[in-house]
Order: structure tokens, then sequence, then C-alpha cells
């Protein structure tokens, strides 16, 4: 397995394929196990159909749709075709989609069927899209959204039966994805990860959860984020283990689902976490093959009567998107409530410095997370196309993560907030640049500012929309959440809105967002949860 840390994953797949063909690679849930052989094999026919296409090495290459095998295979094969692969979220609507479209610059999108419509409704602004691959649910091209001007493939038409790659070789350095992650200011920035980076990402998993070939990784992550995809089945083809994949989260399918897989360990998020917590507790809770999850945060409050009930092993990490996951709760220690874990100090240089003026603070004193790679390759190489926020990023040669926290005498660190203009909702990074511009259009809107505020669950966020209206207008919140929908996925809509005179200023007029945070929600606040407002509904029509 120490052979394969060191190889690209187009090389890892191939050699997983020779050494263990027979063996289960991943099934999804409900479907057919796929073994390593025809994983490539199918991987290696999409990859082949991309050439076909037109698609060059080094060309960006679009994904959106839920975990399945066709996508899976997928971006295995933009991979193999030497391309780089774009996954975005698949609730994105209007701007956020425009945005990510245009910024990636792609000609190819390989979509599902049932969000044609969402595309169909902005192609007029897109100027790069040409061609689209569909993953097709059964219906027939004349009863899609109007789609011309666009060539149209079926995702079987692209592919035959050849089982060799493309002679199209990457290394390290080679670029490998672009994750969309928001910020605190602006439209969501494009991660440029090179393969170095996704190879160290899942490194870190097998090493951080002790992962081998027995392990079946129990992934619900959309594979437009990179937890489950880099750290689960990117890390299970390095160990030669298997992968059982869902479509999305269910906190009472999460222990039906591992029993019935046996899968042995689960990459879960905090909030997910209290979710599957707070199911009715019974004593065959215990009776389960899980042995271990991967948690950012394992939430301090329930951590300790979690590990008993279900008799696992948490371990806490501390991570992001552009630098992996540095922090690692030590896998041969017991827990440390709230504690993120230590630097794994082998593969990178980690700093507390004062935001203000990037000085190194005392031990115990809190500032924002900094850090460096050791080795090349193995961190972001920038915001695709967004130069500014790549050069804010990375002041005095550190990355600085806009994440708060200390470390102790022991070399132990304690994650203790986000930068105050920072939206982290249930696992996706917002931001509050598409909210208020989505608010904005409005007539009746003057003013508007998009924020963070805690929720019930430990290290997560709802959204507060704090608006000023324009002289004499008149606005129901309910009437501003429909106008927002039509613009924004569904995790993008404010919980709250609380209409307001005026706002805090600083000296040079920017809003005090911080302040509005920590104003919290008072009696005048409208609450969308509270009013029965159901957000599926509003979809609807």
């Amino acid at each position: 397995m120490s052979m394969l840390f060191d190889r690209v994953l187009p090389d890892v797949l191939r050699i997983r394929a020779e050494e263990t063909r027979e063996k289960t690679f991943f099934q999804t849930v409900g479907g057919p196990p796929v073994s390593y052989g025809e994983a490539y094999a199918r991987a290696c026919a999409v990859a082949n159909g991309l050439v076909d296409l037109g698609v060059k090495r080094g060309d960006y290459v679009v994904i959106m749709a839920e975990n399945s095998e066709e996508s899976i295979c997928s971006w295995l094969g933009v991979h193999l075709a030497g391309a780089v692969e774009v996954a975005i979220n698949t609730a994105y609507r209007g701007r956020p989609l425009v945005h990510a479209l245009q910024n990636s610059r792609a000609r190819v999108l390989f979509i599902a069927e049932d969000l044609l419509g969402a595309l169909a409704e902005v192609k007029e602004s897109l100027t790069h899209l040409e061609t689209l691959v569909v993953y097709s649910g059964g219906s027939s091209l004349p009863n899609r959204p109007d789609l011309s001007g666009l060539r149209v493939h079926e995702f079987k038409s692209i592919h035959g039966d050849r089982e060799t790659a493309p002679d199209r070789p990457v290394g390290p350095h080679d670029l490998a994805a672009i994750v969309y992650t928001s910020g605190t200011t602006g439209p969501a920035k494009g991660v440029m990860m090179p393969h170095g980076q996704i190879s160290l990402f899942a490194r870190l998993g097998i090493e951080g959860a002790h992962m081998t070939e027995d392990d079946v990784h129990y992934c619900f992550v959309p594979l437009f984020h990179v937890a489950g995809k880099y750290m689960g089945i990117y890390g299970s083809m390095i160990t030669g283990g298997s992968v059982v994949i869902d479509t999305k989260f269910s906190a009472e399918m999460w222990l039906p689902r591992a029993r019935a897989y046996k899968a042995t360990l689960s990459h879960v998020h905090g909030p997910l976490v209290e979710m599957i917590y707070k199911q009715p507790e019974t004593p065959q809770d215990i009776d389960n093959p899980v042995t271990r999850i991967i948690s950012s945060p394992f939430p301090a409050k329930i951590a300790v009567d979690f590990e008993r009930r279900f008799g696992l092993r948490g371990i806490e990490t501390w991570g992001m998107t552009e630098v992996t996951v540095p922090i690692w709760q030590p896998y041969d220690e017991p827990l440390r409530v709230g504690c993120c874990g230590k630097v794994r100090d082998d593969h990178f240089e980690f700093r507390i410095v004062d935001p203000n003026t990037d000085e190194e603070m005392p031990t115990g004193q809190p500032g924002e997370f900094a850090l460096r790679p050791r080795k090349p390759w193995t961190i972001m190489q920038g915001y695709l196309h967004t130069t500014e926020a790549t050069i804010s990023a990375w002041r005095n040669l550190w990355f600085h993560t806009g994440d708060h926290g200390y470390i102790d005498k022991d070399g132990y660190v304690y994650f203790v907030d986000r930068g105050k203009e920072r939206i982290r909702r249930r696992a996706e990074n917002i931001s509050s640049y598409d909210i208020e511009a989505a608010v904005l259009s409005h007539p009746a809107v003057r003013e508007c500012a998009a924020v963070g505020v805690p929720s019930e669950f430990e290290g997560d966020d709802d959204i507060k929309l704090c608006v000023i209206l324009a002289d004499g207008a008149n606005l129901l919140p309910e009437e501003l959440i429909a106008h927002v929908a039509k613009q924004l996925p569904h995790f993008m809509i404010p919980r709250y809105v609380s209409f307001v005179d005026e706002f805090s200023r600083t000296s040079v007029g920017k809003i005090q967002k911080a302040a509005l945070r920590d104003a919290g929600i008072d009696h005048n606040t409208w609450d969308r949860k509270a009013s029965g407002l159901v957000l599926r509904d509003i979809y609807r029509k």
C-alpha cells in the first residue's frame, strides 16, 4: 500500500484493476457490486468517449449529478483522460450555477436529467458550455427543456467497449480538480487541486483512521464535496478496501444501512452526528459493525456518550478543501473532548497568528489558523481566475484559513470559531455575496446583509438576513423568501429575516456583520421554520 501513496489516481486505479480485479470496489445502495476491474473498464470507456468529444489533456469537464455508478465512473474517466474534473453542487441554480459554469469555462458538462431544467433557465447566460452528456432517467429528448444551441449526448452513447485508457499520463503537479467553496465575500471560489493534493487527502484519511483492505466505508457525502470522494473512495482504492455509496444522508437510515452493508467506517460531519444521536436510543444500537467515524467536529456535548451508545471510536479532525486535513485526533490516544487533535507536522507547518498583524500568538492564546505545506503540490494552487482572493489568502507566504483557535502546551489544537463573516450550514460553505445579490434584485429592498447565527447543532450556522427596505416599500418575509428561492439553492435560503432601519458601519462605511451576528435572534425576527413555511413547497411551484 505504501507504494501507492506516491502514485496519482489514474495509476492507482489501474494497479488495483490489475492486482485485485475481482474484488468489490464500490456498491451504490440498492445497486450491484462493481469490482475494481469493472470500474477501471468503465472509466476507460468514459475517458475514450471524452477524447472522441474533443476533450484535451488539461481541459475542464464539469460533473453535476448525485452519487451514482455513472457519476463515479465519469469522475474516474475524466482523470484517465488527463482532464480536470469540476464537481459542482447539484442544488445550484440561477446566479451560483452561472458563476460556476462561467468561472470554470468548461465546454463539456455531465449532468443528471432531472437537473436540466435548472440549466435551461440560465442557458442564455453561458458563453463557454458546448456539450452536455446526460445521465438519462428514462425520458426522451423531445420532452426535455429547451437545450437548443448545445450538443446533447446520452451518457451511454459516448463510449464503447474500449478497456484501455488513453495515453495521457499525469503527475502530482498536474491539476486534478476544481471544487467550489464559499468564503466571506464574493461568489464561490474554485479551489485548484493538483493530483498531489488529492493523493495526500487520501493518505491522511488512511493513516488517520487506520484504513485497511478489510474496511467497508459507508459514504453518503456528495461527490461535489471532498471528504467522501478523496478519503472514502480514493482512500479505499489505495488500501484495496470497499465503499458503499448512498445518494444522501438520513439520520434514520444511517445505522440500518451500516448494518446491511457491514460498514466498518463512515465519515460523518458534526451536525449529522447530532442528528444520528437524536434518534430514539435502543439497546441494539451498540450491535453494529462500525468501529470508527471521522467527524469534524465530533460534537463535545455528546462525544463520550455517542462512543458508548454505538460502541465505536470518534476521530475528530480539522481541515478544509484548500489544505486537506492537517489536524487529526491521534488514533492511539483516548478521546480528548473538544480537541481537533494534533497537526500532521510531517506534512505541514502550522501557526496560530494574530489576524491583523500575522505575528505568531503565544501558546494557549487564540488567533487565526495559518499553514503551509512541507512538500510540493499538496495543497491548493490558488483560486481559479480569482487572483485577488488567492493573494489575500496567501499573505506573507502562509495560507490564512479564516478559522480561529489555539494550541495548548502539549501541541493539541482547539477550534474556537470561524471568521465572523463566514457561514457554514450543514457542511456547506455559503457565500453571503450570493444571498445578498439575490435579495437586492427585489425592487423593495434597498440594502441587506446575510450572516450566520448559531444553529441547534455544534459548530453549525443558520442564515439570518437583515434587510433595509426602500422608501415607502412594504414586503412580507414570505414574499422575499419566495423571490430568492427562484435564484438560489435550498441551502442558501435564510431561516431568519429581520427588517431594520439602519446598519452599524465601520469608519469606511462597511456594514459591521460581526455585530449583526452577535445580536442573534430576538422577538422581532421572523423565523421561517416557526412560520411553517416549507422550502420544498416553494420549489415545487
